[in-house]
């Protein structure tokens, strides 16, 4: 008599494969990767401009190895920065150590008066870069806050609502000027 090898059910394989694939990917976690949406500015020849810009012009923002946030020498809580960029920007009324401001004509608004301030970022080598993304999302945010207040008194909207001119002109007003140096070893 000759005995038969038993065999091992290979119909049900297939499917075990696919509900072990389908449980993996339902529960794996993905990182979600955290950058700066930005749109880079067109190439301009090397320029040494830093000697013609005027000290109050100049909102000066450090983060240091420790984390610690530095605006115009003092220190500062992130949560407050997106205050202090908008009065720097905006310069409501007219003080002396804020930004100068100069006559410029834009569409739909007239003879405006528009900010020549620039905001200046600098870290250092350390800095962890979720601090870094925070001091940089607040400084946009503060640009964005501005512009979309504008387009809520000029035509009752959001700035994102805006069709493209209207938003062209509303960035002349608040330009988003953020200027970031090569970090440096320790601030």
């Amino acid at each position: 008599m000759s005995r038969k090898m038993p065999e091992i059910p290979s119909a049900s394989l297939a499917d075990i494969a696919f509900m072990l694939l389908i449980f993996f990917l339902v529960t794996t976690t993905m990182d979600v990767d955290s950058g700066l949406r930005r749109k880079l500015p067109q190439w301009a020849p090397e320029q040494n401009d830093e000697n013609d810009i005027n000290e109050r012009n100049i909102f000066v923002v450090l983060v240091n190895k420790n984390n610690d946030l530095l605006v115009e020498g003092d220190y500062e809580r992130i949560e407050n920065l997106r205050e202090r960029a908008k009065e720097f920007m905006e310069n409501p009324y007219d003080a002396v150590d804020l930004p100068e401001k100069e006559p410029t004509e834009v569409p739909f608004f007239g003879e405006v008066m528009v900010t020549k301030g620039v905001i200046s970022l600098r870290n250092d080598f350390d800095t962890q870069y979720g601090t870094y993304l925070a001091v940089q999302n607040e400084l946009v945010a503060a640009i964005n806050e501005l512009r979309d207040e504008l387009a809520m008194r000029k035509w009752g909207k959001p700035y994102e609502s805006l069709e493209t001119e209207q938003q062209d002109a509303v960035r002349v007003i608040y330009p988003q000027r953020i200027s970031e140096a090569e970090p440096k070893g320790k601030i």
